[in-house]
């Protein structure tokens, strides 16, 4: 069963590439179709040559030529082969003297120009051979019809004693009929390569384009995402939290203002104001990993003060920064620093930390740079789901970096640099 689907891919193979095959045909028409935007190229190389006085109007008429013959070579390509090249995006029209002037200054224009003027006839001289190698093959390969109808007594004939030569004709003849389908594919292939790199937009140009398109677009996401969290946190600092706020006051109030209350009810309302008051506690918490108010209003300084003082171990913090960074990376700086001493807390079994945030200058320009520091027994493993995946996760947003050295036995220092251009 194998052989035979061996045997299967191999005839359809073999069937799918022959000289009569579309394949085949597809190929040598595209080919072919090189020769005709090639002609304007050759007259006016032999006008210059007979009328060198007409220079300056052949370049003109070139340089006004080159984007309709560029967008016929697309056209060819996108017809033929199905190979859409895109065009270069211009900002100005090429009718205009400013779109001429811009073109005149683009590199791709240039590009083009080498197409035109040197993968072009390449490929036009090339696609004459081909089609002049399925000519010779076809007639080598039906030698014997052209002797059949050339009776020998003719003084077009075949001489007597032709047959040898002719049967050696005819295999060559069949050999470059053979052949030329292969020829065409392997210029096509050359042609379509030419034209993706000479004709459409430059590639390391447009990787450059998209790359800072994503990095404006991934800016404005997070600034949008930011911008959401404190809308978020202005809502419930002033809308729920005042709300739980107020009731738990008119709990306390109706708790010391009616002693007479029975037991049951007294116990409910006590009940009621314990939980409104941690229900007010979780809320803040809440609030404060959104969007800390102080951090908006006061800077890092302050926010992570709170941070530090909340801290179940003792935190040495130290902030230098004489021009404040953008809301984003403030609000990374404020929860990496958060996270990291959470972890601290939880996994490093240290008796203090230190926190040091300041403004300097490095290789990747204006950076802030957190150096977190603990005395705990290290180890610290970002694959062991202690929280550092996600402090990668968060830092890396703002094409920030993290470093992590973290021995057995400590100390643990986690170094992060953050780009101040956010």
């Amino acid at each position: 069963m194998t052989t035979r689907g061996a045997l299967r891919r191999t005839y359809t193979w073999i069937a799918a590439h022959t000289p009569w095959s579309a394949w085949a045909w597809r190929n040598t028409a595209f080919a072919a179709a090189a020769i005709v935007p090639t002609l304007p190229l050759v007259l006016g190389s032999a006008l210059l040559v007979a009328a060198p006085g007409h220079t300056p109007n052949l370049l003109l008429l070139a340089v006004v030529g080159s984007p309709l013959l560029t967008g016929v070579q697309r056209s060819r390509f996108r017809s033929l082969l199905g190979l859409d090249i895109p065009p270069v995006v211009r900002e100005h029209p090429w009718t205009t003297a400013r779109g001429l002037a811009e073109r005149l200054r683009s590199e791709s224009i240039w590009r083009q120009y080498g197409y035109h003027l040197v993968a072009a006839p390449l490929v036009a001289a090339g696609a004459a051979l081909l089609v002049l190698a399925w000519a010779a093959g076809a007639v080598a390969a039906s030698v014997y019809a052209w002797a059949w109808m050339l009776p020998v007594d003719e003084p077009f004939g075949p001489p007597t004693g032709w047959q040898a030569q002719y049967d050696t004709i005819t295999v060559l003849g069949a050999l470059l009929l053979l052949a030329a389908p292969w020829a065409a594919a392997a210029l096509t292939r050359l042609d379509a390569a030419a034209a993706a790199a000479l004709l459409g937009p430059n590639r390391a140009r447009e990787l450059e384009r998209r790359v800072e398109d994503l990095a404006e677009s991934r800016a404005g996401v997070l600034d949008a995402a930011d911008l959401e969290r404190r809308r978020i946190e202005r809502d419930l600092h002033d809308g729920a939290q005042q709300r739980l706020v107020s009731l738990a006051m008119n709990l306390g109030i109706a708790r010391a203002t009616l002693p007479d209350l029975p037991p049951e009810a007294r116990a409910v309302i006590d009940e009621a104001h314990r939980e409104a008051k941690e229900a007010i506690e979780e809320l803040g918490n809440l609030v404060r990993g959104l969007h800390p108010a102080v951090l908006e209003d006061r800077g890092l300084d302050a926010a992570l003060s709170g941070i530090a003082a909340r801290a179940p171990l003792p935190v040495e913090l130290t902030v230098d920064i004489a021009v404040r960074p953008g809301p984003t990376i403030e609000a990374v700086a404020y929860f990496v620093v958060s996270e990291t001493l959470a972890n601290v807390a939880k996994h490093a079994r240290a008796r203090r930390c230190s926190v040091a945030i300041a403004r300097v200058t490095g290789a990747r320009g204006d950076l802030l740079r957190i150096v977190v520091t603990d005395d705990g027994v290290g180890g610290a493993d970002p694959a062991g789901g202690s929280g550092l995946v996600g402090l990668r996760k968060r830092v890396g947003s703002v094409d920030g970096t993290i470093l992590i050295n973290s021995p057995l036995g400590g100390p643990t220092v986690v170094t992060v640099e953050l780009p101040c251009g956010l």
